[in-house]
């Protein structure tokens, strides 16, 4: 069987601060922006992984959701409760000292972990939890 992941999403509640963030700190690229009835998708993904791919979406974008859970998603987010993703970098180090210098908001400088990773963590502007992770020379 040949699965692979090909997309996941993160709420954003201001595209444009997601992608000064995602785009000029982290070197993400766009590959898509759509707009469609007053919500915006934008897709984006690192050059060395042109198969997978991060949409940014509007909280509570399922076109099923009622405006009482769209609220609730909106909240959560802002609170910073929504999960986001985890990167690989060959220097958690240096990434961390971009990401930081760049005014991100950080929950964990890098540091050896047990289980055999060094990482580090971040909000993105929309208070999504990203982390860094930097595994073994080998």
């Amino acid at each position: 069987m040949d699965v692979k992941l090909k997309q996941c999403f993160i709420a954003v509640d201001d595209h444009d601060k997601a992608l000064a963030f995602y785009c000029d700190v982290l070197g993400l690229e766009v590959r898509n922006d759509v707009a469609f009835e007053n919500m915006r998708w934008v897709t984006l993904g690192s050059p060395l992984q042109p198969d997978v791919e991060i949409v940014l979406e509007p909280p509570g974008a399922n076109p099923d959701a009622s405006p009482a859970d769209r609220q609730v998603m909106a909240e959560l987010l802002a609170k910073g409760m929504l999960r986001g993703v985890i990167f690989t970098t060959e220097d958690c180090d240096a990434l961390f000292e971009r990401v930081r210098e760049s005014g991100g908001d950080v929950l964990q400088e890098p540091t050896d972990q047990p289980y055999g990773v060094r990482d580090c963590a971040f909000r993105d502007p929309a208070g999504n939890q990203l982390r860094f992770l930097q595994r073994p020379a080998r």
